[in-house]
């Protein structure tokens, strides 16, 4: 029966392999509370054994978009499952949830053992820089749905948090200090933007971007902060969160603030990355609207009170992370303000 299967494009056995090669990738990001192993029909998680008195479950669900034509194309398939993982995990980590497992979905015009286990060996190292558990997920071989040699992945996370910390912006209040963590580079939002910009100048990937080539510039994958904010967000100072994603800044930011408040950025205080200044020159776009599509070297944004400004940079600074005090709430009407173009 299997022939026949492969006759009408899917190789069972292919898909074996892959499964087999994956295991001692899946294998790094156990936690005590997961359930049997890789291959069930389900995956289970074992809540009753969280420190928890009234956990919320938070979940999230997302892809990496047209990034992952780029590193199709490069044939560079083992960070790709990092920015999978970090586009759903960096979400629900700002309601003050931490990750508990993830669940990915690979979907391929042919399955090649080989490049299926590089992307989930970066699906497992974006969980194990996150501290869950990739409990499952499904590989789909679908020749008559996406072309020689492509695919997509996307994947699902679930984090917890108890009810009384469930952060929802509500405490945030004029006064309030914004602090900002440093991206990687681009993460995964504004690709079809960046390829087009790579396309329209002819733009070769062995050039290069400061002291790097266009391809690793371009590639990088998203960072995940879980690691940074943990001890923020058990020591209950935080106000609000958040993920810059699509949208950038001018979308991202307000989404968090209450009405009536405003949040007032000064861009003069975050240390410029290379990659951004060489999208404004060769795509010739407006400073601003790019706040409106990148995240400028800013990934990730907690929200907090002047007088706790001093401890949480403490805390970031033992995580190894640098804070980066890039504004203030005020009451306003406009949602936000962008100075130091």
């Amino acid at each position: 029966m299997s022939e026949a299967y492969k006759s009408s494009g899917v190789d069972i056995h292919a898909g074996y392999e892959s499964v087999e090669r994956m295991k001692k990738h899946v294998a790094r990001t156990m936690r005590q509370e997961v359930l049997g192993g890789l291959g069930g029909f389900g995956a289970a998680f074992d809540l009753s054994q969280l420190n928890m008195k009234a956990p919320v479950l938070v979940s999230g669900t997302d892809g990496v978009g047209t990034k992952l034509r780029l590193a199709i194309d490069a044939d560079r398939h083992d960070t790709i499952g990092i920015d999978a993982v970090a586009m759903c995990v960096n979400d629900i980590l700002t309601t003050g949830a931490l990750p508990l497992y993830f669940l990915d979905y690979l979907a391929l015009n042919k399955v090649d053992p080989a490049i299926v286990e590089q992307i989930v060996k970066g699906v497992a190292e974006g969980c194990v820089q996150s501290e869950c558990a990739l409990i499952g997920g499904e590989t789909a071989e679908m020749g008559d749905m996406y072309h020689a040699g492509d695919y997509d992945i996307a994947g699902f996370a679930v984090g917890a948090v108890e009810k009384e910390d469930y952060i929802t912006g509500e405490k945030i209040q004029a006064g309030d200090v914004i602090i900002g963590l440093q991206s990687s580079g681009i993460h995964s939002n504004g690709y079809s933007l960046v390829r087009k910009i790579i396309r329209d100048n002819n733009i070769d990937l062995e050039s290069r971007i400061g002291d790097r080539t266009v391809l690793d510039t371009v590639i990088e994958p998203t960072r995940l902060y879980v690691k940074a904010v943990k001890a923020v967000i058990q020591s209950k100072k935080v106000h609000g969160m958040c993920h810059i994603t699509g949208g950038g800044f001018i979308e991202n930011i307000p989404r968090v603030l209450p009405a009536g408040l405003s949040a007032q950025i000064d861009v003069s205080a975050i240390p410029e990355q290379p990659v951004f200044r060489w999208l404004e020159e060769q795509g010739q776009l407006d400073r601003l609207e790019m706040y409106n599509v990148f995240n400028m070297g800013i990934g990730f944004v907690i929200i907090t009170a002047q007088e706790d400004k001093a401890a949480v940079l403490e805390m970031l600074q033992a995580a190894g992370e640098e804070g980066i005090v890039m504004g203030t709430i005020a009451a306003h009407q406009d949602p936000i303000t962008i100075t130091g173009l």
